[in-house]
């Protein structure tokens, strides 16, 4: 027998007599509420996506080609154990089970004139591995590797991911107060696209061996990085380790064949053809090889040379998925450490909190013990000096006895992972309202920026030097409480003035050579933009450059303009989507007229928006949680939008006011009663 009841906000709560039930009925809840969306993901995941929508997904499909998503989630699979991969094959009947009743409720099959297709039994690590392969670090080593192409080796550090370019997510944990009685809490607030439909998906799995409460990848059995089980509960954030490594290859061609440069000399590499269908266009193919490194992604069109991405998924063949069914079976914070030695990527930073008091802190995941420059930048594949040495940075597995902070910040435990952090400003800023007591919803939504050089540039400015306009604006910034409250018309005009002051940087002496062709695919522009990058990057130059004047033009500009506005004017609510049905689009104009955002990349409440380009928000909280260990039923989450994917669904999007508000919503904790499925 399975149950399926919804609560007031439509979170499903699944009920099956053993965990391959409830498994089967976990993947039928996720295809009839997001049909479309899981779709979409498994097209990415086997790069198939233009053939759906059309050539603009192009450029997607063909990476995905190249970087063979679709075959290392196939090897994932075969090398699953029995256990896992029987677990995950009833997902998979489960989501094929519901596609056709999801498909007929979602506007985007009808708009775009295609079907749900029966998955695979490797589909859902497929959608995994897509959700993830961009995650770290190997489209920032493309980057540097033009920055020390134009600038200089030297200049690689003003555009480091420590600086405000960084993730984001945060998550704390308090210990548990043995005078009162109260158990540990553990929060956080992972920051990601603000994808539509979420990328994260409430829900509750209940069955005779466990009852879980967590957020669901859709497409994805269990809750991989955010769980409560009633006797423990985990939460993660990026690690920033660097995990993926890019090699330089040189190919010599023999007709068909494509022979790569080793140590050694020339050896084969692995090479076919593969077609990508495009709605509404022609056909378009795509080589795919494959040296002894990995994959060929993309070719670097100023060298020549091809680039090779290696990652453990694929050298392994493994993603961890061995993890999932022990997280949800966790009693103690020994339990969650042992189910994650089996993680693979990406390497999480994991705190676990239990009902006995314990706390603890991990990370997990394969990251590869090689030379120091690998981090850096593409290396070549011909030198034996950057071979992999074939062993992996142990688990890190520590106990806590205070408080907990993670926010992709450099600490002990994260420091031999990675080599780009971000700033420290997050952590001791949640760590300071923690001592004062501040609630977890408070914490959540705190946006006061940091007096960071960026901003200490406006008081090395000279008032006298200005002229009216300008001056009055230098000195109400100068008075600003720096808070990026939505209403705040202080907070406007400090945007407009960087976003002034990083165009103007797009022509700076020691930046112009930025905009030579950088010679990497057009995927990667989001990392690879120069634009993009110096306004990301505002707070190294300031401190690197002496950017007065540019400073002082830009607030001569700002202030002989338009009033700027509010910040929460100007800071849009701008999810991704693919908009290809008229439903969607209009329902994203709709939300945008209900909330307005405060909070910054800088910010605990980081919402980015790129200075320069535009300052709406396409990046931000993609959940809130509160996991209580004394009462489960204490606890409290919240996500952007809604449960459901269907925009006719009163579920669509009943969080988001909640959500744009910092409130959260209990967790669904009592019994489970509802009516009978199949």
């Amino acid at each position: 027998m399975t149950h399926v009841d919804r609560d007031q906000w439509g979170v499903p709560q699944l009920w099956a007599g053993d965990a391959d039930a409830l498994a089967r009925l976990q993947g039928r809840v996720a295809a009839v509420d997001r049909a479309w969306q899981i779709s979409v993901e498994r097209w990415r995941a086997e790069g198939r996506l233009a053939a759906h929508v059309g050539p603009a997904e192009l450029a997607w499909d063909r990476f995905a080609r190249r970087v063979r998503l679709d075959d290392t989630a196939r090897r994932c699979y075969e090398r699953l154990d029995p256990d896992t991969r029987r677990w995950v094959e009833a997902y998979v009947d489960g989501v094929n089970s519901g596609l056709a009743e999801g498909a007929a409720a979602a506007p985007e099959f009808a708009a775009t004139g295609t079907a749900p297709e029966p998955w695979h039994p490797w589909s859902p690590l497929g959608v995994f591995l897509v959700q993830h392969v961009l995650f770290s670090t190997f489209p920032n080593k493309l980057w540097h590797a033009h920055v020390a192409r134009t600038l200089g080796p030297e200049a690689a550090g003003l555009f480091a991911v420590e600086g405000p370019a960084s993730s984001g997510s945060n998550a704390w944990a308090v210990p548990a107060d043995p005078a009162t009685g109260r158990g540990p809490l553990i929060a956080g607030d992972p920051h990601r696209l603000l994808e539509l439909p979420g990328v994260y998906q409430q829900v509750r799995l209940a069955c005779p061996e466990f009852d879980v409460v967590g957020l669901a990848f859709p497409g994805v059995p269990g809750v991989p990085h955010f769980g409560h089980t009633g006797r423990v509960a985990w939460a993660v954030t990026n690690a920033m380790a660097d995990y993926q490594d890019l090699y330089r290859e040189r190919l010599r061609r023999d007709g068909d064949r494509v022979l790569v440069r080793d140590a050694d000399g020339w050896t084969p590499a692995a090479r076919h053809v593969e077609e990508i269908e495009v709605r509404g266009g022609a056909p378009e193919t795509v080589e795919v090889i494959e040296t002894p490194r990995g994959p060929v992604i993309d070719h670097d069109r100023v060298t020549g040379e091809a680039i090779a991405l290696r990652t453990p998924s694929r050298v392994e063949a493994r993603l961890g998925f061995e993890a999932l069914l022990p997280l949800l079976r966790a009693r103690r914070t020994g339990d969650v450490a042992d189910a994650l030695r089996h993680w693979v990527e990406p390497v999480n930073s994991v705190l676990a909190a239990d009902a006995e008091g314990g706390v603890r802190r991990l990370v997990a995941g394969l990251v590869p013990v090689r030379d120091e420059r690998c981090r850096r930048e593409p290396v070549p594949a011909w030198e034996p000096a950057y071979r992999w040495r074939g062993d992996y940075l142990p688990l890190v597995d520590e106990r806590v006895d205070g408080v907990a902070v993670c926010a992709n910040d450099r600490r002990d435990d994260v420091a031999a992972h990675g080599a780009d952090f971000a700033p420290p400003h997050r952590a001791r800023r949640i760590r300071a309202l923690l001592a004062d007591g501040a609630e977890p919803s408070t914490v959540h939504t705190d946006d006061r920026l940091p007096a960071g050089p960026l901003y200490r540039l406006l008081d090395r400015l000279d008032p006298d030097r200005l002229d009216e306009p300008a001056r009055a604006l230098l000195l109400r910034l100068r008075r600003w409480d720096r808070a990026m409250a939505a209403g705040s018309a202080g907070a406007g005009a400090y945007a407009a003035w960087r976003a002034a002051l990083a165009r103007r940087l797009r022509v700076h002496p020691r930046l112009r050579g930025l905009d030579e062709p950088c010679g990497f695919d057009e995927l990667f522009a989001p990392w690879t933009d120069p634009a993009a990058r110096i306004g990301l990057a505002l707070d190294h130059l300031a401190a690197a450059f002496d950017l007065a004047e540019p400073a002082a033009e830009a607030l001569a500009e700002v202030a002989a303009g338009p009033a700027p506005g509010e910040w929460g004017s100007r800071h849009l609510l701008h999810p991704v989507h693919l908009g290809v049905a008229p439903a969607i689009t209009d329902a994203v104009t709709a939300m945008r007229r209900r909330v307005a955002l405060g909070g910054d990349t800088d910010c605990v409440l980081a919402t980015s928006s790129v200075p320069g380009i535009s300052d709406a928000c396409w990046r931000g909280p993609v959940a809130r949680y509160v996991w209580d260990l004394t009462d489960r039923a204490a606890s409290r989450w919240i996500v952007p939008f809604g449960a459901s994917g269907r925009p006719d669904d009163p579920h669509f999007a009943d969080q988001l006011t909640h959500w744009a508000a910092g409130t959260l919503i209990p967790v669904p904790d009592g019994p489970l009663t509802g009516d009978e499925t199949t």
